[in-house]
């Protein structure tokens, strides 16, 4: 299984946002820039974390973006399966349905690996991703070229 490029940034807004507390509120802009992903792509993802209630968003003079209390004891696991979704890892019924599926044990094996990926990641949060010693690398890391 492979998280999209969606929810790898998302995790690492939220990782960046997690340290950020007490210092002024980065902008979308600057957690682009730090975390060297593209403004636009960073910018949805904020929208989306708004909108789960993960982060808060201000406009203007003294703006920018901080994490809520929610934000802060997320789940991991619950986020991924929020952004990720819970459909199978492979699609046996589409439109040109497996002719194995009547009697696969394949799907079965691999719907519970997936259930055991999302719970090893239940337990852990997002303050729990910045613990020493990634919260001070996150400090540290400065704005670097961007991709987009």
């Amino acid at each position: 299984m492979r998280l999209t490029r969606f929810t790898d940034v998302a995790l690492r807004v939220l990782m960046r946002l997690a340290v950020a507390e007490g210092a002024d509120a980065p902008t979308t802009r600057e957690v682009a820039d730090t975390m060297r992903v593209p403004y636009t792509h960073t910018a949805k993802v904020v929208a989306r974390l708004q909108h789960l209630g993960l982060l808060d968003a201000r406009r203007g003079r003294g703006g920018g973006l901080t994490l809520t209390t929610a934000g802060l004891s997320a789940s991991i696991g619950a986020l991924v399966r929020e952004l990720e979704g819970t459909d199978d890892v492979v699609e046996c019924e589409g439109p040109t349905p497996c002719p194995l599926r009547s009697a696969c044990r394949l799907r079965g094996a691999l719907r519970k690996a997936q259930d055991a990926f999302y719970a090893s990641l239940d337990p852990i949060t997002v303050t729990d991703l910045v613990a020493s010693p990634t919260g001070p690398l996150l400090l540290g890391i400065g704005s670097g070229p961007r991709t987009d």
